[in-house]
């Protein structure tokens, strides 16, 4: 256990109960700052992790880092993500029609309109988006190892319904989603054809459907992270449950599954092909 892996847990917790910071602070009997110090990694003792733990009501263990994490809130989760890809060396992923990391900037404006137009709730649409950017702001910075594996259905829908799939828009904003979406999906063949250091992608062609999830290693363990939530989802979306974990049994699973996929998976040439066949068959232009 790390103080700073407690104090990131704190976070994402506290984020995934909807309570702001000076409630919680409130009910325990601290102060606002003390709180955000708890977070930051300082000492905490565990009669406090006791108490954070019964009103975040999840496990005092899993608090401390022990054994699973369970998020319901896309807010909650990506702040948890970002905080363990901020760590990680090498990121293998069965990812969204997109590697969100990779996605350019008008990506992110289109995203910001769509959600601006479908959440009342002001705070909580800019905590989420700030979460994104920083997110991309360290893959930025750090440059880890990135692999992913795109699903050619999961594209194939992308294309037809455009960024954020599942947020209400007018017509007009929608068709221009749609061209979005085929931009990103161009900018993925570029990337595939220029083959940049460290980064690869692969389609999956002949599979129906695969649970999203992420394997991210760091100089000592690495994490998995199964998300049911697209990066360019609501955060108010309620549509599943993610998880974090660093259990052995979850991610040598889920790595003999990855690695298994990946092989068969279409490479190179062949998936720029591909993907570039299904921009003709689907794309606004």
């Amino acid at each position: 256990m790390r103080l700073s892996e407690i104090g990131q847990q704190l976070r994402a917790f506290r984020l995934e109960s909807g309570m702001r910071a000076d409630e919680i602070a409130a009910r325990l009997g601290v102060s606002r700052a003390a709180l955000y110090r708890y977070e930051k990694g300082e000492v905490i003792k565990l009669d406090t992790v006791q108490r954070l733990a019964e009103l975040l009501k999840v496990s005092p263990l899993t608090l401390l880092g022990i054994g699973v994490e369970y998020y319901s809130r896309p807010l909650s989760f990506f702040e948890r993500t970002r905080q363990v890809e901020e760590e990680a060396d090498q990121i293998l992923q069965i990812a969204d029609p997109v590697a969100y990391l990779v996605t350019s900037p008008e990506y992110d404006q289109l995203l910001s309109r769509a959600i601006s137009r479908q959440t009342e709730d002001k705070r909580l649409m800019e905590q989420h988006l700030a979460i994104l950017t920083a997110r991309k702001e360290s893959y930025r910075v750090r440059r880890p190892t990135m692999i992913t594996m795109l699903n050619e259905l999961t594209i194939e829908r992308f294309l037809t319904r455009g960024v954020g799939e599942s947020i209400p828009m007018p017509d007009e904003l929608r068709v221009e989603a749609r061209r979005v979406a085929a931009q990103e999906i161009e900018n993925i063949v570029g990337m595939i054809e220029a083959e940049p250091i460290g980064l690869q992608f692969s389609l999956l062609a002949d599979v129906d459907s695969t649970t999203n999830c992420m394997l991210m290693r760091g100089r000592e363990r690495m994490m998995l992270a199964i998300n049911p939530f697209r990066c360019d989802t609501s955060p108010a979306a309620t549509t599943g449950v993610s998880l974090v974990t660093s259990a052995p049994e979850a991610v040598n699973a889920h790595q003999r599954v990855i690695e298994a996929l990946w092989r068969e998976s279409v490479k190179g040439r062949d998936a720029a092909e591909r993907l570039r066949s299904l921009l003709a068959q689907h794309a606004i232009r």
